[in-house]
């Protein structure tokens, strides 16, 4: 396995929506626009090479169902 170099600040705006369970809140507590954090999110996705989290038109489900990212990482 290659290690990853993942980018701190991504990590920190997954982990900032996870905790409120929203884009906006988690934008708003980074001081960042809600395009912003979705783009960042995009980029950690990205970087791992699988989606991280569940969408379904514009709200926010929680974790993929896939548990196999998190080990990975």
């Amino acid at each position: 396995m290659n290690p990853r170099h993942l980018d701190l600040d991504l990590l920190r705006t997954l982990v900032a929506i996870a905790d409120s369970g929203s884009f906006s809140t988690a934008a708003e507590r980074l001081g960042r626009s809600q395009s912003a954090v979705s783009l960042q999110v995009k980029r950690l996705e990205e970087q791992v090479g699988q989606p991280l989290l569940d969408r379904a038109q514009g709200r926010l489900n929680g974790p993929t169902r896939s548990e196999e990212h998190t080990s990975e990482l």
